[in-house]
Protein backbone atom coordinates (compact mmCIF):
# COMPACT_ATOMS: atom_id res chain seq x y z
CA UNK A 1 0.00 0.00 0.00
CA UNK A 2 2.73 2.33 0.91
CA UNK A 3 4.80 1.49 -2.02
CA UNK A 4 1.21 2.32 -4.35
CA UNK A 5 1.35 5.56 -2.74
CA UNK A 6 4.86 6.27 -3.67
CA UNK A 7 4.42 5.28 -7.52
CA UNK A 8 1.35 7.91 -8.26
CA UNK A 9 4.15 10.82 -6.33
CA UNK A 10 6.64 9.93 -8.80
CA UNK A 11 4.27 9.95 -11.64
CA UNK A 12 2.48 13.16 -10.94
CA UNK A 13 5.82 14.70 -10.40
CA UNK A 14 7.39 13.59 -13.58
CA UNK A 15 4.05 15.14 -15.22
CA UNK A 16 4.10 18.04 -13.75
CA UNK A 17 7.64 18.73 -14.90
CA UNK A 18 6.77 17.56 -18.42
CA UNK A 19 4.33 19.87 -19.15
CA UNK A 20 6.17 22.87 -17.60
CA UNK A 21 9.61 22.59 -19.68
CA UNK A 22 7.13 22.37 -22.57
CA UNK A 23 5.48 25.45 -21.96
CA UNK A 24 8.53 27.34 -20.71
CA UNK A 25 10.48 26.71 -24.06
CA UNK A 26 8.25 28.21 -26.12
CA UNK A 27 9.55 30.70 -28.72
CA UNK A 28 9.40 34.32 -28.14
CA UNK A 29 10.07 36.62 -31.39
CA UNK A 30 12.22 39.36 -31.34
CA UNK A 31 11.59 42.69 -33.33
CA UNK A 32 14.26 45.14 -33.95
CA UNK A 33 14.33 48.58 -35.52
CA UNK A 34 17.41 50.39 -37.20
CA UNK A 35 16.02 53.73 -36.17
CA UNK A 36 13.84 55.13 -33.50
CA UNK A 37 12.48 57.98 -35.31
CA UNK A 38 11.10 57.87 -39.00
CA UNK A 39 12.87 61.22 -40.68
CA UNK A 40 10.48 63.19 -42.82
CA UNK A 41 9.65 61.68 -45.86
CA UNK A 42 12.00 58.72 -45.22
CA UNK A 43 10.98 55.07 -43.78
CA UNK A 44 12.56 53.12 -41.10
CA UNK A 45 13.15 48.94 -41.60
CA UNK A 46 11.97 46.99 -38.93
CA UNK A 47 13.26 42.97 -38.90
CA UNK A 48 11.63 40.26 -37.38
CA UNK A 49 13.36 36.77 -35.81
CA UNK A 50 13.10 33.22 -33.60
CA UNK A 51 16.43 32.82 -31.85
CA UNK A 52 17.98 29.53 -32.66
CA UNK A 53 15.74 27.74 -35.04
CA UNK A 54 14.80 28.61 -39.13
CA UNK A 55 11.18 28.00 -41.20
CA UNK A 56 9.63 31.06 -39.93
CA UNK A 57 7.33 33.19 -41.46
CA UNK A 58 6.28 36.13 -39.92
CA UNK A 59 3.35 38.70 -39.33
CA UNK A 60 3.30 42.29 -38.36
CA UNK A 61 1.10 44.10 -36.41
CA UNK A 62 0.94 48.38 -35.33
CA UNK A 63 -1.40 49.77 -32.79
CA UNK A 64 -1.52 54.13 -32.91
CA UNK A 65 -1.68 53.97 -28.57
CA UNK A 66 -1.01 52.18 -26.14
CA UNK A 67 -4.83 51.68 -26.16
CA UNK A 68 -6.35 51.30 -29.66
CA UNK A 69 -6.66 48.07 -30.95
CA UNK A 70 -3.92 46.17 -33.43
CA UNK A 71 -4.06 45.43 -37.14
CA UNK A 72 -2.37 43.38 -39.01
CA UNK A 73 0.04 45.31 -41.92
CA UNK A 74 1.48 42.01 -42.94
CA UNK A 75 0.71 38.05 -42.86
CA UNK A 76 3.11 34.95 -43.04
CA UNK A 77 5.65 36.54 -45.31
CA UNK A 78 8.92 34.83 -45.50
CA UNK A 79 11.08 38.09 -45.12
CA UNK A 80 12.11 38.66 -41.68
CA UNK A 81 12.49 42.63 -42.53
CA UNK A 82 9.81 45.20 -43.25
CA UNK A 83 9.91 48.69 -43.98
CA UNK A 84 7.09 51.68 -42.28
CA UNK A 85 6.89 55.08 -43.11
CA UNK A 86 4.32 55.90 -40.12
CA UNK A 87 4.58 56.67 -36.18
CA UNK A 88 3.24 53.85 -34.22
CA UNK A 89 3.53 50.69 -31.43
CA UNK A 90 4.92 47.41 -33.69
CA UNK A 91 5.62 44.36 -32.83
CA UNK A 92 5.68 40.59 -34.82
CA UNK A 93 5.12 36.92 -33.95
CA UNK A 94 6.49 33.47 -36.05
CA UNK A 95 4.84 30.93 -37.25
CA UNK A 96 6.00 27.53 -38.93
CA UNK A 97 4.49 23.91 -39.47
CA UNK A 98 1.05 22.43 -40.92
CA UNK A 99 -0.92 22.98 -38.66
CA UNK A 100 1.42 26.11 -37.89
CA UNK A 101 2.61 26.58 -34.54
CA UNK A 102 3.26 30.37 -33.59
CA UNK A 103 5.75 32.00 -31.28
CA UNK A 104 4.91 34.44 -28.51
CA UNK A 105 4.32 37.97 -30.13
CA UNK A 106 8.03 40.33 -29.94
CA UNK A 107 7.91 42.94 -27.09
CA UNK A 108 6.21 46.17 -28.60
CA UNK A 109 8.45 48.91 -30.48
CA UNK A 110 7.59 52.40 -30.28
CA UNK A 111 8.42 54.52 -33.79
CA UNK A 112 8.41 58.36 -33.68
CA UNK A 113 8.20 60.49 -36.81
CA UNK A 114 9.49 63.63 -37.77
CA UNK A 115 7.03 65.82 -39.62
CA UNK A 116 6.78 69.40 -40.88
CA UNK A 117 4.25 71.98 -40.95
CA UNK A 118 3.11 74.79 -42.97
CA UNK A 119 1.03 77.82 -42.48
CA UNK A 120 -1.43 78.22 -45.60
CA UNK A 121 -4.28 81.05 -45.91
CA UNK A 122 -7.19 80.10 -47.29
CA UNK A 123 -8.03 82.75 -49.76
CA UNK A 124 -3.87 83.01 -51.13
CA UNK A 125 -3.50 86.73 -51.05
CA UNK A 126 -0.74 88.10 -48.22
CA UNK A 127 -2.51 91.47 -48.14
CA UNK A 128 -5.49 92.70 -46.28
CA UNK A 129 -7.49 95.65 -45.71
CA UNK A 130 -9.57 96.48 -42.56
CA UNK A 131 -12.44 94.46 -41.78
CA UNK A 132 -11.68 91.37 -43.78
CA UNK A 133 -11.81 87.99 -42.66
CA UNK A 134 -8.68 86.00 -43.01
CA UNK A 135 -8.17 81.81 -42.03
CA UNK A 136 -4.90 80.68 -41.63
CA UNK A 137 -4.62 76.38 -42.03
CA UNK A 138 -1.85 74.82 -40.16
CA UNK A 139 -0.91 71.75 -42.30
CA UNK A 140 1.16 68.33 -41.54
CA UNK A 141 3.43 67.64 -44.46
CA UNK A 142 4.47 63.65 -44.58
CA UNK A 143 1.85 62.64 -41.98
CA UNK A 144 -1.44 62.09 -40.81
CA UNK A 145 -3.27 64.15 -38.86
CA UNK A 146 -4.49 61.92 -35.76
CA UNK A 147 -4.95 62.71 -32.35
CA UNK A 148 -2.58 66.09 -32.85
CA UNK A 149 -2.67 69.18 -30.63
CA UNK A 150 -1.73 72.58 -32.11
CA UNK A 151 0.63 75.29 -31.00
CA UNK A 152 0.49 78.50 -32.89
CA UNK A 153 2.90 81.81 -32.44
CA UNK A 154 0.86 85.16 -33.67
CA UNK A 155 1.05 88.58 -32.96
CA UNK A 156 -1.47 88.21 -30.47
CA UNK A 157 -0.22 86.02 -28.01
CA UNK A 158 -3.53 86.78 -26.07
CA UNK A 159 -5.75 84.71 -28.17
CA UNK A 160 -3.99 81.19 -27.99
CA UNK A 161 -5.66 78.36 -30.83
CA UNK A 162 -5.13 74.56 -30.58
CA UNK A 163 -6.77 73.42 -33.79
CA UNK A 164 -5.44 73.64 -37.11
CA UNK A 165 -7.14 76.73 -38.02
CA UNK A 166 -6.32 80.09 -36.79
CA UNK A 167 -9.60 82.54 -37.94
CA UNK A 168 -9.73 86.19 -37.93
CA UNK A 169 -13.38 88.03 -38.74
CA UNK A 170 -12.38 91.12 -38.66
CA UNK A 171 -8.68 92.07 -38.97
CA UNK A 172 -7.31 95.33 -38.50
CA UNK A 173 -3.48 96.80 -38.46
CA UNK A 174 -2.91 95.15 -35.26
CA UNK A 175 -3.19 92.03 -36.68
CA UNK A 176 -0.35 92.59 -39.28
CA UNK A 177 2.94 90.31 -38.68
CA UNK A 178 4.17 86.58 -38.68
CA UNK A 179 2.43 83.71 -37.70
CA UNK A 180 3.69 79.72 -37.11
CA UNK A 181 2.33 76.83 -35.54
CA UNK A 182 3.52 72.98 -34.89
CA UNK A 183 1.83 69.64 -34.01
CA UNK A 184 2.66 67.29 -31.09
CA UNK A 185 1.72 64.09 -30.54
CA UNK A 186 2.95 60.80 -28.75
CA UNK A 187 4.60 59.62 -31.74
CA UNK A 188 5.11 63.02 -33.66
CA UNK A 189 8.07 65.31 -33.24
CA UNK A 190 8.04 68.22 -35.50
CA UNK A 191 9.85 71.91 -35.10
CA UNK A 192 8.14 75.10 -36.20
CA UNK A 193 6.52 75.99 -39.09
CA UNK A 194 8.18 79.07 -41.25
CA UNK A 195 6.20 81.70 -41.14
CA UNK A 196 3.31 83.75 -42.97
CA UNK A 197 3.68 87.04 -43.00
CA UNK A 198 -0.10 88.71 -42.68
CA UNK A 199 0.14 92.67 -43.95
CA UNK A 200 -3.18 94.65 -43.07
CA UNK A 201 -3.47 97.67 -44.58
CA UNK A 202 -5.51 100.47 -42.91
CA UNK A 203 -7.13 102.03 -45.80
CA UNK A 204 -10.45 100.81 -47.12
CA UNK A 205 -9.28 99.98 -51.38
CA UNK A 206 -11.63 101.90 -53.95
CA UNK A 207 -11.91 100.63 -57.56
CA UNK A 208 -10.69 101.76 -60.61
CA UNK A 209 -12.37 102.01 -63.82
CA UNK A 210 -10.88 102.80 -67.22
CA UNK A 211 -11.67 102.37 -70.63
CA UNK A 212 -9.81 103.17 -74.07
CA UNK A 213 -12.67 105.62 -75.79
CA UNK A 214 -15.71 107.17 -74.35
CA UNK A 215 -17.56 107.43 -77.45
CA UNK A 216 -19.36 104.11 -78.72
CA UNK A 217 -18.81 103.94 -82.42
CA UNK A 218 -22.14 103.44 -84.19
CA UNK A 219 -23.39 99.74 -84.24
CA UNK A 220 -20.18 98.68 -82.06
CA UNK A 221 -19.12 99.09 -78.47
CA UNK A 222 -16.44 100.03 -75.77
CA UNK A 223 -14.08 97.84 -73.76
CA UNK A 224 -14.16 98.43 -69.57
CA UNK A 225 -11.93 97.34 -67.11
CA UNK A 226 -12.61 97.61 -63.32
CA UNK A 227 -9.60 96.97 -61.23
CA UNK A 228 -8.14 97.12 -57.64
CA UNK A 229 -4.52 98.67 -57.03
CA UNK A 230 -1.93 95.79 -55.41
CA UNK A 231 -4.29 93.18 -54.81
CA UNK A 232 -5.72 90.19 -55.73
CA UNK A 233 -8.59 87.63 -55.45
CA UNK A 234 -11.32 90.13 -56.72
CA UNK A 235 -14.60 89.25 -58.22
CA UNK A 236 -16.26 92.64 -59.83
CA UNK A 237 -19.80 94.42 -59.87
CA UNK A 238 -21.49 96.64 -62.54
CA UNK A 239 -23.45 99.69 -62.25
CA UNK A 240 -24.81 101.66 -64.61
CA UNK A 241 -27.61 104.73 -64.10
CA UNK A 242 -29.19 106.61 -67.67
CA UNK A 243 -28.53 110.49 -65.84
CA UNK A 244 -27.04 112.35 -63.13
CA UNK A 245 -30.71 112.34 -61.40
CA UNK A 246 -31.64 108.57 -62.05
CA UNK A 247 -30.67 105.76 -59.83
CA UNK A 248 -27.63 103.33 -60.39
CA UNK A 249 -28.71 99.92 -61.93
CA UNK A 250 -26.83 96.39 -61.30
CA UNK A 251 -26.02 95.19 -64.49
CA UNK A 252 -23.57 92.26 -63.63
CA UNK A 253 -22.53 90.89 -60.11
CA UNK A 254 -19.52 89.00 -58.90
CA UNK A 255 -17.98 89.04 -62.24
CA UNK A 256 -14.51 87.25 -62.45
CA UNK A 257 -13.51 88.46 -65.78
CA UNK A 258 -12.48 92.36 -64.92
CA UNK A 259 -13.38 93.39 -68.36
CA UNK A 260 -16.63 94.16 -69.90
CA UNK A 261 -18.03 95.75 -73.24
CA UNK A 262 -21.12 98.05 -73.61
CA UNK A 263 -22.96 99.25 -76.29
CA UNK A 264 -24.99 101.50 -74.48
CA UNK A 265 -24.32 104.54 -73.42
CA UNK A 266 -24.71 105.89 -69.63
CA UNK A 267 -22.97 106.90 -66.33
CA UNK A 268 -20.52 103.30 -65.51
CA UNK A 269 -19.21 102.46 -62.29
CA UNK A 270 -17.56 99.45 -60.53
CA UNK A 271 -16.53 97.45 -57.06
CA UNK A 272 -14.35 94.65 -55.88
CA UNK A 273 -15.16 92.44 -53.99
CA UNK A 274 -13.45 88.97 -52.54
CA UNK A 275 -13.99 86.54 -49.19
CA UNK A 276 -16.21 85.23 -47.24
CA UNK A 277 -18.59 86.97 -45.83
CA UNK A 278 -17.71 88.87 -48.91
CA UNK A 279 -15.64 92.50 -48.60
CA UNK A 280 -16.29 95.81 -50.55
CA UNK A 281 -13.98 98.24 -52.30
CA UNK A 282 -15.28 101.69 -52.16
CA UNK A 283 -17.12 102.52 -55.70
CA UNK A 284 -15.18 103.93 -58.39
CA UNK A 285 -16.05 107.12 -60.31
CA UNK A 286 -18.16 107.37 -62.11
CA UNK A 287 -17.12 107.31 -66.31
CA UNK A 288 -19.50 108.57 -68.69
CA UNK A 289 -20.01 106.66 -71.97
CA UNK A 290 -21.87 108.89 -75.15
CA UNK A 291 -23.14 106.97 -77.99
CA UNK A 292 -22.36 108.66 -81.40
CA UNK A 293 -25.03 110.18 -82.91
CA UNK A 294 -26.94 108.61 -85.75
CA UNK A 295 -26.04 110.96 -88.76
CA UNK A 296 -22.76 110.35 -87.90
CA UNK A 297 -21.48 107.16 -90.12
CA UNK A 298 -18.20 105.46 -89.70
CA UNK A 299 -15.75 105.49 -92.02
CA UNK A 300 -15.07 102.68 -93.83
CA UNK A 301 -11.49 102.26 -94.57
CA UNK A 302 -9.87 99.47 -97.76
CA UNK A 303 -7.42 97.51 -97.19
CA UNK A 304 -6.00 93.88 -97.20
CA UNK A 305 -3.01 91.21 -96.91
CA UNK A 306 -1.37 88.16 -98.15
CA UNK A 307 0.17 84.83 -96.49
CA UNK A 308 3.38 83.74 -97.00
CA UNK A 309 4.00 79.95 -95.78
CA UNK A 310 7.80 78.77 -95.58
CA UNK A 311 7.92 74.66 -94.46
CA UNK A 312 10.71 72.13 -95.08
CA UNK A 313 9.95 68.85 -96.25
CA UNK A 314 9.53 65.65 -94.08
CA UNK A 315 11.27 67.25 -90.74
CA UNK A 316 10.21 69.28 -87.85
CA UNK A 317 12.14 71.87 -85.17
CA UNK A 318 12.75 74.65 -87.51
CA UNK A 319 12.31 78.22 -86.94
CA UNK A 320 11.80 80.56 -89.72
CA UNK A 321 13.57 83.88 -90.96
CA UNK A 322 11.57 85.66 -93.33
CA UNK A 323 13.40 88.32 -95.87
CA UNK A 324 12.10 91.11 -98.49
CA UNK A 325 13.93 93.08 -101.18
CA UNK A 326 12.31 96.08 -102.79
CA UNK A 327 13.36 94.85 -106.35
CA UNK A 328 15.71 92.87 -107.85
CA UNK A 329 18.50 95.13 -107.73
CA UNK A 330 18.29 96.04 -104.28
CA UNK A 331 19.67 94.23 -100.74
CA UNK A 332 17.37 91.72 -98.86
CA UNK A 333 16.68 92.76 -95.63
CA UNK A 334 15.46 90.41 -92.58
CA UNK A 335 12.13 91.55 -91.55
CA UNK A 336 11.63 88.24 -88.89
CA UNK A 337 14.46 86.36 -86.84
CA UNK A 338 13.69 83.34 -86.38
CA UNK A 339 10.23 83.17 -85.62
CA UNK A 340 8.32 79.16 -84.73
CA UNK A 341 5.06 80.03 -87.00
CA UNK A 342 5.61 78.95 -90.35
CA UNK A 343 3.35 81.94 -91.25
CA UNK A 344 3.74 85.02 -92.19
CA UNK A 345 1.11 88.32 -93.44
CA UNK A 346 2.39 90.92 -95.38
CA UNK A 347 0.61 93.81 -96.84
CA UNK A 348 3.40 95.35 -98.84
CA UNK A 349 4.82 94.72 -101.90
CA UNK A 350 8.53 93.31 -102.53
CA UNK A 351 10.10 90.36 -103.40
CA UNK A 352 10.23 87.63 -100.03
CA UNK A 353 11.90 84.49 -99.59
CA UNK A 354 12.66 82.36 -96.58
CA UNK A 355 15.05 80.28 -94.63
CA UNK A 356 14.96 77.68 -92.10
CA UNK A 357 16.93 77.07 -88.99
CA UNK A 358 17.23 74.81 -86.17
CA UNK A 359 19.76 73.20 -83.34
CA UNK A 360 22.56 75.52 -81.68
CA UNK A 361 24.97 76.63 -83.58
CA UNK A 362 22.15 76.89 -86.20
CA UNK A 363 22.03 74.86 -89.14
CA UNK A 364 20.11 76.90 -92.01
CA UNK A 365 18.69 75.65 -94.84
CA UNK A 366 18.58 76.98 -98.63
CA UNK A 367 16.87 79.75 -99.31
CA UNK A 368 13.47 79.25 -100.85
CA UNK A 369 12.80 80.26 -104.18
CA UNK A 370 11.68 84.02 -104.18
CA UNK A 371 7.95 85.04 -104.95
CA UNK A 372 6.99 88.91 -105.80
CA UNK A 373 3.85 90.38 -104.39
CA UNK A 374 3.04 93.16 -106.05
CA UNK A 375 -0.06 95.80 -104.65
CA UNK A 376 -2.61 98.08 -106.90
CA UNK A 377 -3.24 101.36 -105.44
CA UNK A 378 -7.33 102.13 -105.06
CA UNK A 379 -8.75 105.16 -106.33
CA UNK A 380 -12.84 106.21 -105.45
CA UNK A 381 -13.75 109.58 -107.95
CA UNK A 382 -16.45 111.45 -107.38
CA UNK A 383 -19.60 111.71 -109.28
CA UNK A 384 -20.83 114.72 -108.14
CA UNK A 385 -20.47 116.82 -111.40
CA UNK A 386 -23.34 114.47 -112.76
CA UNK A 387 -25.73 117.18 -110.51
CA UNK A 388 -25.00 120.37 -112.07
CA UNK A 389 -25.03 118.79 -115.63
CA UNK A 390 -28.58 117.44 -114.82
CA UNK A 391 -29.56 121.23 -112.96
CA UNK A 392 -28.15 122.51 -116.43
CA UNK A 393 -29.66 120.25 -118.91
CA UNK A 394 -33.03 121.14 -117.12
CA UNK A 395 -32.73 124.77 -117.57
CA UNK A 396 -31.62 124.82 -120.67
CA UNK A 397 -34.82 122.72 -122.01
CA UNK A 398 -36.97 125.21 -120.16
CA UNK A 399 -34.83 128.09 -122.21
CA UNK A 400 -35.51 126.53 -125.29
CA UNK A 401 -39.20 126.08 -125.71
CA UNK A 402 -39.55 130.26 -124.98
CA UNK A 403 -36.67 130.86 -127.59
CA UNK A 404 -38.53 128.36 -129.88
CA UNK A 405 -41.69 130.52 -129.85
CA UNK A 406 -40.03 133.60 -130.52
CA UNK A 407 -38.41 131.84 -133.60
CA UNK A 408 -41.84 130.68 -134.69
CA UNK A 409 -43.22 133.95 -134.55
CA UNK A 410 -40.38 136.24 -136.19
CA UNK A 411 -41.01 133.61 -139.09
CA UNK A 412 -44.54 133.83 -139.37
CA UNK A 413 -43.78 138.16 -139.37
CA UNK A 414 -41.57 138.09 -141.44
CA UNK A 415 -43.20 135.63 -144.27
CA UNK A 416 -46.41 138.28 -143.92
CA UNK A 417 -44.68 140.96 -144.75
CA UNK A 418 -42.90 139.62 -147.76
CA UNK A 419 -46.18 138.41 -149.33
CA UNK A 420 -47.94 141.81 -148.75
CA UNK A 421 -44.52 143.98 -150.55
CA UNK A 422 -44.52 141.85 -153.35
CA UNK A 423 -48.39 142.11 -154.07
CA UNK A 424 -48.26 145.95 -153.81
CA UNK A 425 -45.35 146.48 -156.27
CA UNK A 426 -46.21 149.73 -157.96
CA UNK A 427 -44.02 149.90 -161.36
CA UNK A 428 -43.95 146.79 -162.80
CA UNK A 429 -42.52 147.01 -166.77
CA UNK A 430 -44.50 144.29 -168.83
CA UNK A 431 -44.02 146.14 -172.51
CA UNK A 432 -40.52 145.76 -171.64
CA UNK A 433 -39.64 142.03 -173.04
CA UNK A 434 -36.08 142.37 -173.18
CA UNK A 435 -34.43 140.08 -170.57
CA UNK A 436 -32.44 142.08 -168.10
CA UNK A 437 -29.02 140.11 -167.00
CA UNK A 438 -28.80 140.32 -163.14
CA UNK A 439 -25.76 141.92 -162.24
CA UNK A 440 -23.73 140.49 -159.17
CA UNK A 441 -23.52 143.76 -157.28
CA UNK A 442 -27.65 143.81 -157.16
CA UNK A 443 -28.86 142.88 -153.99
CA UNK A 444 -29.68 139.52 -153.56
CA UNK A 445 -33.44 138.28 -153.28
CA UNK A 446 -32.65 136.39 -150.33
CA UNK A 447 -30.28 137.17 -147.17
CA UNK A 448 -28.04 134.48 -145.81
CA UNK A 449 -29.37 132.26 -143.20
CA UNK A 450 -29.11 133.82 -139.71
CA UNK A 451 -26.26 131.57 -137.66
CA UNK A 452 -27.25 129.09 -135.65
CA UNK A 453 -29.60 126.09 -136.59
CA UNK A 454 -32.65 128.11 -137.16
CA UNK A 455 -33.69 127.87 -140.50
CA UNK A 456 -35.22 131.27 -141.20
CA UNK A 457 -35.04 133.88 -143.59
CA UNK A 458 -33.59 137.30 -143.15
CA UNK A 459 -36.30 139.23 -145.13
CA UNK A 460 -36.98 139.49 -149.07
CA UNK A 461 -36.70 143.06 -150.84
CA UNK A 462 -38.20 144.63 -154.29
CA UNK A 463 -34.70 144.93 -156.29
CA UNK A 464 -37.04 146.94 -159.24
CA UNK A 465 -37.54 143.44 -160.91
CA UNK A 466 -40.71 142.60 -163.16
CA UNK A 467 -42.64 140.21 -162.23
CA UNK A 468 -41.47 138.27 -165.14
CA UNK A 469 -37.85 138.54 -164.43
CA UNK A 470 -39.16 137.56 -160.92
CA UNK A 471 -40.98 134.27 -162.25
CA UNK A 472 -38.30 133.56 -164.50
CA UNK A 473 -35.68 133.46 -162.10
CA UNK A 474 -37.81 131.70 -159.38
CA UNK A 475 -40.38 129.47 -160.44
CA UNK A 476 -41.31 129.19 -157.19
CA UNK A 477 -42.73 132.30 -155.04
CA UNK A 478 -40.87 133.16 -152.08
CA UNK A 479 -43.62 132.31 -149.52
CA UNK A 480 -43.07 128.13 -150.25
CA UNK A 481 -39.75 128.51 -148.66
CA UNK A 482 -40.70 130.53 -145.80
CA UNK A 483 -43.91 127.58 -146.00
CA UNK A 484 -41.45 124.69 -145.92
CA UNK A 485 -39.48 125.87 -143.79
CA UNK A 486 -38.19 124.06 -140.94
CA UNK A 487 -37.14 125.50 -137.45
CA UNK A 488 -34.65 122.98 -135.16
CA UNK A 489 -33.95 122.75 -131.56
CA UNK A 490 -30.40 122.65 -130.81
CA UNK A 491 -29.12 119.22 -130.39
CA UNK A 492 -28.36 118.27 -126.66
CA UNK A 493 -23.98 118.03 -126.18
CA UNK A 494 -23.01 115.03 -125.60
CA UNK A 495 -21.09 114.32 -122.46
CA UNK A 496 -17.65 112.80 -124.13
CA UNK A 497 -15.93 111.62 -120.06
CA UNK A 498 -17.33 108.65 -117.72
CA UNK A 499 -16.23 108.22 -114.39
CA UNK A 500 -13.69 105.65 -114.08
CA UNK A 501 -14.62 102.40 -112.49
CA UNK A 502 -12.69 101.37 -109.49
CA UNK A 503 -10.62 97.66 -109.44
CA UNK A 504 -9.43 96.26 -106.50
CA UNK A 505 -6.52 94.02 -107.74
CA UNK A 506 -4.22 91.80 -106.28
CA UNK A 507 -1.08 89.27 -108.08
CA UNK A 508 1.09 86.77 -106.49
CA UNK A 509 3.70 85.62 -109.30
Amino acid sequence: MRHSLFCMLDLLLFTTVFYGNATASKPRALITAHEGVIPAGGSVTLSCSVEGSAGWKFDWFRRDSEFSGAQKIGAGTSEHTISISEAGIYYCRGGRGDPVFSTEDSVPVKIKKRVLYVVKSQHRWPQMFIGETIILQCEIQGGEDKEITYEWKSPNPNIPETSSEYRISRVSVSHSGDYKCRGSSDYLLAKWSDPFTLIVLSSKPRATLTAHSSIIPAGGSVTLSCSVEGSAGWKFDWFRRDSVSSKAQLMRGNEANRIISVSQGGLYHCRGGRGDPVYYTEDSSEFIVEETSQTEKPQASLGGSVTLNCSVNDSAGWRYYWFRRTSESSAAQRITNGTSSHTFSVSEGGIYYCRGGRGDPVFFTEDSVSVTIETNGFRCESHSFLVPFIIGLVFGSLLTVPVLLCCICCHTRIRDRCRNRFMQSPNINQSSAAPQTPNQSDTQIYSSLLHGDLSVYESIRNSGITRSDFHSRHPHPPNRHLTNTSVRAPSKPQSSSSPPESRLQGKLS
